[in-house]
């Protein structure tokens, strides 16, 4: 199988330490990413749970651990649903990658996704972020909105 990867970038008018906060604060991260709260500690190897309430109980719809932790450029987790139909083993969890960097007044942010090759039900999986071209478009745009409104 060829590597599957996604890949998406956009340029926010702030600074990488607002677009920063947007990738780690809860309050912010539910407003994108589908109503979920991001909950860490963020120390390697820590758990990355992403928490939301359906029918008046907290779920746990994706978990991951934290790989690389460099506030206002660098944040790698790994990935997998919270209750996998496959082993919550490493093989099976897959990659986000996100970078920040500044230019000037503008923050370009580029999100990747990797481990689709290797991961259970990867092409599924890997369909399914790809979104029909669109990968992390979408919620880049709902990260671009959230932080300029703030600034």
């Amino acid at each position: 199988m060829n590597q599957l990867l996604v890949k998406n970038s956009i340029t926010i008018n702030a600074s990488a330490e607002e677009v920063w906060d947007a990738l780690v604060n809860p309050e912010k991260t539910a407003q994108y990413m589908f109503g979920c709260k991001v909950d860490s500690d963020w120390q390697q190897g820590s758990p990355v749970l992403w928490k939301m309430l359906y029918e008046g109980q907290e779920i746990v719809p994706v978990k991951g651990n934290l790989l690389v932790y460099q506030p206002y450029s660098l944040l790698k987790y790994t990935v997998i649903e919270g209750n996998p139909s496959y082993p919550d083993i490493p093989e099976n969890h897959l990659n986000v990658i996100y970078e920040l960097e500044e230019q000037g007044e503008q923050t370009v942010l580029s999100v990747m996704q990797d481990g689709f090759e290797t991961a259970a039900d990867g092409e599924r999986r890997y369909n399914d972020v790809y979104n029909n071209g669109d990968g992390w478009n979408p919620i880049l745009t709902q990260i671009k909105g959230i932080v300029e409104s703030a600034s």
